[in-house]
């Protein structure tokens, strides 16, 4: 199907304040605005404002005209619409790879880590939608019997919610953090008002306006809001869902908001999240899962400049193994090239602002306090960028020696830095990995299998994910802090105690679960029990 076009102005200019789209139309906010900032250079590149913007008109009309549409249609043609989505995306991709560099600071490898990973997520919605076929709305587990005959029947069914998304997001994945929020609402049939973090506000925002301007999708169903989230949250109702991505502290003063408290809306949150990797007892030196160990703690520290709410923060190693996993460590870091991600000698670029570096420099010296430095990234000489000015901090591996330092269990630095940990046996190793307080994921490094299964099952009850390796799948597997579609994202307790993705799990969250109590005849008329929502 085919829907009347919008079209977003041209690329913007140097300094140009990017539009909001809400009720329709794209609308430019008042004042002066916000500017976003090339993280190497410091450049100013364009600004973004929502100030001016009449946010009840905007949310009805999603709620209203986006959400009425995208209900008439089918689970299968929404889907066909996400896949309408991957191609203009696509065809755009060139563009979101140069704005990914200029305001996030990013090597194309960690630009397509967000790139990429927002159209394979797309694409596999898009997949796994058109499974559901014409229905319009899922079963929920088998039917049953509410008396002896059989002739009164109940099935508990699933039905999009009548109101609408809002997302709240993080600045470290402006593609994916859209498009993985935005494909099961949107197959589910509920409209999206999407609020980027600003500093890196840009690439969101072209995304939509390349959508809009296709004309992929009914008026409503999807809106963008650049600069301050004040206000928003005080239009949301009852039957609207909000998610969002962030801190535990602004989570917290979320959650407190009358439209939760009073009304009853849905939130889902991801939060803080201190993640561990785990070398196993029986992982000794020069065993392929050692190998993989060491591989992995590098790869999540320097990817995106451990900017990944993903990333390995604690790397737990036995005892006696300390030593040898802290040179294997400071040899791989030692060949990572830092600096200008435009260079392409580069491994590691920039984070996204100088308040981002100052808030890791801050708390790597809060570290620092109870932890010797194994690996000293002040050390290492950027290219092609300026220390004065570029938000860069090298990696900065940190070792604890002593049995107890709360601050590595409780401090997140949101950038290449890593405590390594020792441990004296498995029971300690769980406990310390425990006392993250909750987290997203922790990976696993054994090749021994019943091994793997054992720690993997005892760290299950605290992370939303749990990633094994052995040396026999290390160029194979996913990767620790990769998310995957088809798993969960999300963790309990500190991490937000929310759930994204998992397949069709994620349509839950955008559906209302009823049951239906009915002569057994009208069951030859609701969706069949066949539990797809949650498998």
């Amino acid at each position: 199907m085919t829907h009347k076009s919008h079209h977003a102005h041209a690329a913007p200019t140097m300094s140009e304040t990017l539009k909001n789209y809400v009720g329709g139309a794209w609308i430019a906010g008042s004042g002066d605005g916000t500017p976003l900032l090339d993280p190497v250079t410091g450049e100013e590149l364009v600004r973004v404002s929502s100030e001016g913007l009449d946010l009840d008109q905007a949310f009805t009309f999603a709620r209203d005209k986006g959400g009425a549409a995208l209900r008439a249609q089918t689970y299968a043609a929404r889907a066909a619409l996400l896949g309408e989505i991957v191609k203009v995306l696509k065809a755009k991709s060139d563009d979101y790879y140069a704005i990914s560099t200029q305001n996030s600071g990013t090597t194309k490898a960690d630009s397509g880590m967000d790139i990429e990973g927002a159209l394979f997520t797309l694409s596999y919605f898009a997949k796994l939608g058109a499974s559901l076929g014409d229905a319009r709305a899922l079963p929920d587990g088998d039917g049953y019997s509410l008396n002896k005959d059989g002739g009164f029947r109940a099935q508990h069914v699933l039905t999009p919610t009548r109101g609408l998304a809002l997302f709240i997001n993080a600045f470290n994945f402006p593609a994916w953090g859209l498009w993985e929020k935005a494909a099961p609402a949107l197959l589910s049939g509920v409209p999206v008002i999407i609020k980027p973090a600003t500093a890196t506000a840009w690439l969101t925002q072209r995304m939509v306006a390349d959508v809009i301007a296709a004309g992929v999708l009914p008026e409503g169903a999807l809106s963008v809001i650049c600069g301050s989230a004040r206000g928003l949250l005080d239009r949301i109702q009852p039957f609207d869902v909000v998610s969002f991505t962030g801190s535990a502290d602004t989570a917290a003063k979320l959650r407190a908001h009358p439209t939760f408290v009073e009304r009853s809306a849905r939130i889902n949150v991801e939060a803080d999240s201190l993640n561990s990797a785990l070398l196993a007892p029986s992982a000794a030196p020069g065993t392929g899962a050692f190998d993989a160990f060491i591989t992995e703690v590098t790869r999540e520290m320097t990817i995106k400049s451990g900017q990944k709410c993903t990333a390995i923060r604690r790397a737990f190693v036995p005892a006696a193994h300390f030593d040898a996993a802290a040179e294997a460590l400071r040899a791989k870091l030692a060949k990572i090239t830092v600096g200008n991600p435009r260079n392409e000698t580069v491994r590691m670029g920039s984070l996204v602002s100088r308040d981002q570096r100052d808030s890791v420099l801050a708390g790597l010296a809060a570290l620092r306090r109870d932890t010797e430095l194994l690996f000293d990234g002040s050390a290492t000489q950027l290219v092609d960028a300026d220390p004065t000015v570029a938000a860069i901090v090298a990696p900065h591996l940190l070792g604890l020696r002593k049995d107890d330092a709360p601050s590595v269990h409780d401090i997140e630095v949101f950038g290449p830095v890593a405590t390594l940990i020792p441990y004296r046996d498995e029971a300690h190793a769980l406990s310390l990995a425990r006392r993250g307080g909750g987290s997203l994921v922790a990976s696993v490094y054994s090749d021994d299998d019943a091994e793997t299964a054992r720690l993997a099952l005892d760290l299950a009850d605290t992370h939303g994910r749990v990633h094994a390796v052995s040396g026999a799948v290390a160029k194979a597997h996913t990767g620790h802090g990769n998310v995957m579609p088809q798993s969960l994202h999300g963790g309990p307790g500190r991490a937000g105690g929310g759930e994204e993705l998992g397949g069709l799990r994620a349509l839950a969250f955008y559906h209302r679960r009823a049951a239906i109590q009915a002569p057994a005849g009208a069951f030859e008329h609701l969706p069949k029990p066949a539990a797809p929502a949650t498998k």
